[in-house]
């Protein structure tokens, strides 16, 4: 047995952390902890997955959670994937819940910002026919001959994984049930780890590590940090992302003297979700603080309008979102689910204000306010909310 197996993963940690330590957004030792922690979690992340990785006998394994963050995760959703050759054909069989969205999606190779799927990779629950009884079962596999069947969707070129999003409203709804077999290897056992297999598997966690880093890091210096600071871009289709589901993104920065005022329609769309993101490209911690509101969520004023207000300090109303001491960082609206459109009109606007102005630019301030014991409650029960949707 020689001494230099983890060789490869041990390599690409120490890249990974030069590539954080060197990052130009640093400017506190806040920023520098959120990176080793981002770090820690994607090592966590990808030795996980590298070793439940199985295609003969797949399964659906977390892709994100609140411990191995990426990609701005949606504190709305719950991600599940599973591994996939374009070759098999496999059955997805489910329950669906009461959560607001189920959505599936193909991706091809390693994850990029600039893959955008195709008709068949990227479809909501709305596209399958569900019995009664909430249960479904779908095929995904080649192109067969003759006429599709029901509820079967055709793996393209390429594809190498199979994902899926359960979406959160009030975060009170019911998640659904989801497993998946490869039809020609049911009833088998895959074959057992030998050591080559077991050294190689530190050589996938290290590609897949810089992999993850690499994307992520440069996936907002696409799409989000050359727009003017503390604005927002019109809704547009999320790159990467669903046919049904618009974005609206921007980045912010603000003294601690200093709060953001958004304004939002609240929207038609079964799922309206905002959220901050630290500039790792990761959600700020969304169980302990509101960093994230959707509209089942957020308290809507009397014009139809949602008002959030982003600031390091407590304005004392229900709809502040809190920057948890980072005075840069990520703004993120989604609207999922889609009938039509999300245009301009529906997006978002900001305004930077003197935080002790707040009252003045809050139509509905009267009703709007909530006191510190309001507040506790408030937190707890998405303290609560959570712990039961990761256990339930």
């Amino acid at each position: 047995m020689t001494s230099d197996v983890t060789a490869p993963l041990t390599a690409a940690i120490t890249e990974a952390e030069k590539l954080i330590t060197a990052a130009e957004f640093i400017d506190t030792e806040l920023d520098l902890a959120d990176g080793l922690d981002y770090l820690a979690g994607s090592i966590a992340a990808v030795i996980q997955l590298a070793r439940a990785r199985q295609r003969s006998h797949p399964n659906f394994v977390t892709s994100t959670g609140p411990s191995t963050k990426m990609g701005l995760d949606n504190p709305d959703t719950l991600y599940y994937h599973a591994d996939i050759e374009p070759g098999g054909t496999y059955e997805v069989r489910g329950t669906r819940g009461s959560t607001v969205d189920l959505s599936f999606q193909i991706l091809r190779g390693d994850y990029t910002a600039t893959n955008v799927p195709g008709g068949d990779d990227a479809f909501d629950d709305r596209r399958i026919t569900i019995a009664a009884d909430g249960s479904f079962t779908l095929t995904f596999g080649p192109e067969p001959e003759g006429e599709r069947p029901d509820n079967y969707f055709v793996l393209g070129e390429g594809a190498s994984m199979l994902a899926v999003r359960e979406v959160y409203g009030d975060w009170t709804e019911r998640k659904g049930s989801i497993s998946i077999q490869r039809v020609d290897t049911r009833g088998t056992a895959p074959a057992e780890t030998d050591v080559a297999k077991a050294s190689r598997r530190f050589a996938v966690a290290g590609k897949m590590l810089l992999s993850r880093i690499n994307t992520w890091f440069n996936f907002p210096k696409w799409f989000y940090l050359d727009e003017p600071v503390n604005t927002f871009t019109p809704p547009r289709l999320t790159p990467g992302g669903l046919r049904t589901q618009f974005s609206s993104v921007g980045h912010y920065r603000l003294a601690d003297d200093e709060a953001m005022i958004i304004t939002v329609p609240r929207s038609n769309a079964p799922y309206q979700g905002f959220q901050l993101g630290s500039m790792w490209y990761i959600s700020l911690d969304y169980v302990n603080h509101q960093t994230s509101l959707n509209s089942h969520q957020a308290q809507v004023d009397s014009d139809g309008m949602i008002r959030l207000v982003v600031s390091a300090r407590n304005p004392g109303v229900a709809n502040w979102i809190e920057t948890t001491g980072r005075s840069r960082g990520i703004l993120q609206f989604r609207w999922q689910r889609v009938d039509e459109p999300i245009g301009p009109e529906l997006g978002p606007s900001a305004q930077v204000i003197a935080f002790e102005d707040i009252p003045l630019h809050l139509p509905d301030y009267a009703t709007n306010q909530i006191d510190e014991a309001g507040w506790a409650e408030r937190i707890a029960a998405r303290q609560q909310a959570f712990a039961d949707r990761m256990l339930g």
